[in-house]
Parts: structure tokens; C-alpha cells; sequence
């Protein structure tokens, strides 16, 4: 039988580099790897399909759930995970004291729907009590564009949720550095960001914040009194920011694709694994990749043979995704509260065994 062709559109990241390079084959598939950046991929899959498979934002993709007939199907795998306190970015003459006084306050923000920003009210509500809907959200391009960014999915937010569009011609991060906006909620830094003195992170310590300091191990700031400094250790969450989503369509046809896929990603991740711990030459520009690699592993892992990174329902990643789930769902976004399996498509949840 001739293999299934299949497109698959996401970023050349290390835990799929060995699907992209034919190292690794979905079994009775044939892949055409299209190596884009998320943004081009979420816009093009989100409004017009393009993919039979792609990388997708989780909260896109829950989002995509809310209709009568949703197109996609996720995988249990996270291609992209990212801890997000370190995202948020504030005017340092705005006077912010800590995260509680964003209490009022103009937040700019890409989208409102968008992974890490669900994330990041969700985690400033949990830890420091400030309401999600008690900011005036502001959303557009963060960088200068003839284009207006807007939303991919449509949305129906509280009554109680100030947002509204940024003025055309302007950008978040100018806004920011200019004092327009207070703070800004993004997955990627500004442009203003280390170069102008007026814009900074929320958390200054952001690294000792996520990983879980003790409050003596924090770096002195103005914010530090008010650092939930044990979030990973507390929490056990490693946010995750994207799944790999395959149209329904295809697996009508062909349901046994999820496995495929599912498979071939587990064992493209073991390739990554393997290069970071490669000595005999670098396989990174990080001069001191052994020593991150050792701190990562502290951080994150109970023991000295667990992978901090991994996929699947794993007890970390259920804790992980209810939590998310739990965000989505109160912050108006999606239309239920999910339970964490019916994500995903039900031939990638179960293996053999012999």
C-alpha cells in the first residue's frame, strides 16, 4: 500500500528536527514538512486550513472546540512549553508596585485568546489576586506592521472584560515605552525591551520565580516581597503553549494516523534528548550547555533519570493541562470546562503492549 502524504506545517524545533529530516518516518506516512514560524502557521491553519497537520496554540485550539463541528483533533504532544512570568513586561515609571497594582491599569496584549497571555492572568490571579477582568486590555501588533493584528478566533468575553483595539499605526511596544500602556502580556519581548530605559519586566527575578527560589535566593527588587517564589515546586506546571492538531477529516479516513504521528514524535524527542547530552563536541552554541543542562534537571526533575521535557498524559502534563483548562473556562474563552482527554484524539491516548 502507497503511504499516506500528508503535510505537516510547524517550527524546526529540536524535538522534531529528526521528523523534518527524515531520520525519523511516520509509519504509512509521507511527510511534507513545511518549516514556518508559529505565527504563519496559526494564522493560516486557524483561518483557512491550509494543513493536514501543524503545530497549534492550545488555546486556539480549545477554542476551536466551541463550535458544532470542530476541525481539529489534538495530539498529546507539546512542541512548545515556556514558563511565562518572564513575559510580562512592565513601564518602569508607571509606578507598579507589584503585580496586584496592573489593577486598572492598560495591558497591552497580541490577542487576548493567545496561550501564553491565558496563561499569565491566570497565574497573576492564582498567586497574587488579581482578577482577570480587573485590567483594560488593549490588543494589537506588537511591532510596527501595515498590518492590524486582530484575533483568529472569534470571541465572546464578559461584560465585565474592558478590551478594544490599539490606534492604527501604533504598536505595543512603543506604547509601552512611550507610557500608553502600562504593561504588556506577550509571547514574544518587545523590541523596546534592553533598549530603552523605561520599559522592564514585572518580575525582574523571573528565572528564580518560575524555577522556585527561596525568597534569601531572590534578587532584590521592588517586587520580590510579593514573589510567589515556588511556583514550579508548588505547582508541579509547566505551562504548556502548543499541541499538534490533525484535521477530523483526516482521521475519519484514516484513524489510525494518530498513533502514527504520536509515535513518530515520541521518538523524535529522544533525539533531542541525546543531543543536548552529547560531550564529545558541542552540538549547541552554549558554551556551558553541560551546566544548564544539570540546572534544568535540578529544577524540574525529582531524579536524575527523569526527562523534563515529555509528552503524553503523564501526571505533570494532566496537572498541567487542568490547570489550563481551568484558565480558559473562567476567563470566558472556552465554552465548557474540558476534562484534559477529550482534547485529544482517542487512537494517540492508548499503546500496546506485549
Amino acid at each position: 500500500m502507497a503511504p499516506l502524504r500528508l503535510s505537516l506545517a510547524c517550527w524546526d524545533y529540536d524535538r522534531v528536527k529528526a521528523i523534518e529530516d527524515g531520520r525519523v518516518k511516520p509509519e504509512g506516512i509521507e511527510l511534507t514538512f513545511l518549516n514556518l514560524r508559529v505565527e504563519e502557521t496559526f494564522f493560516r491553519q486557524l483561518r483557512y486550513q491550509e494543513f493536514d497537520v501543524s503545530e497549534m496554540s492550545l488555546s486556539s485550539y480549545v477554542l476551536t472546540l466551541n463550535g458544532p463541528e470542530p476541525p481539529f483533533f489534538a495530539l498529546p504532544v507539546f512542541p512548545s512549553r515556556m514558563f511565562r512570568h518572564q513575559s510580562i513586561y512592565v513601564n518602569l515609571k508607571a509606578g507598579i508596585q507589584s503585580p496586584a497594582d496592573l489593577a486598572g491599569r492598560r495591558i497591552g496584549t497580541p490577542e487576548f485568546q493567545m496561550t501564553a497571555p491565558v496563561w499569565q492572568r491566570g497565574i497573576l490571579e492564582d498567586e497574587y489576586g488579581l482578577k482577570y477582568d480587573a485590567p483594560q486590555y488593549l490588543t494589537g501588533n506588537v511591532e510596527p506592521s501595515a498590518i492590524e493584528r486582530t484575533e483568529k478566533v472569534p470571541l465572546k468575553l464578559a461584560d465585565s472584560v474592558m478590551i478594544g483595539p490599539i490606534p492604527k499605526g501604533k504598536c505595543l511596544a512603543q506604547m509601552l515605552a512611550d507610557g500608553e500602556i502600562d504593561a504588556l502580556e506577550s509571547a514574544t519581548a518587545p523590541s523596546t525591551f534592553g533598549t530603552h530605559p523605561d520599559v522592564g519586566r514585572l518580575f525582574p527575578n523571573a528565572k528564580e520565580v518560575e524555577q522556585g527560589a527561596s525568597p534569601n535566593q531572590l534578587i532584590p527588587s521592588s517586587y520580590s516581597s510579593h514573589c510567589s517564589a515556588d511556583y514550579f515546586k508548588r505547582t508541579g506546571v509547566f505551562p504548556i503553549m502548543h499541541v499538534i492538531a490533525i484535521k477530523r477529516s483526516v482521521l475519519k479516513d484514516n484513524p489510525w494516523v494518530a498513533q502514527s504521528l504520536t509515535k513518530a514524535f515520541a521518538s523524535s524527542l529522544e533525539y533531542a534528548y541525546d543531543a543536548i547530552h552529547e560531550r564529545a563536541a558541542l552540538r549547541y552554541i552554549l558554551p556551558w550547555m553541560q551546566f544548564h543542562v544539570e540546572e534544568t534537571q535540578a529544577a524540574l526533575c525529582a531524579n536524575g533519570n527523569e526527562k523534563w521535557w515529555q509528552d503524553g498524559l503523564t501526571e505533570g502534563n494532566m496537572r498541567t493541562l487542568d490547570k489550563f483548562l481551568e484558565y480558559s473556562f473562567k476567563q470566558g474563552l472556552a465554552k465548557k470546562r474540558w476534562q484534559v482527554k477529550e482534547l485529544f484524539a482517542p487512537g494517540s491516548l492508548e499503546a500496546f503492549v506485549v
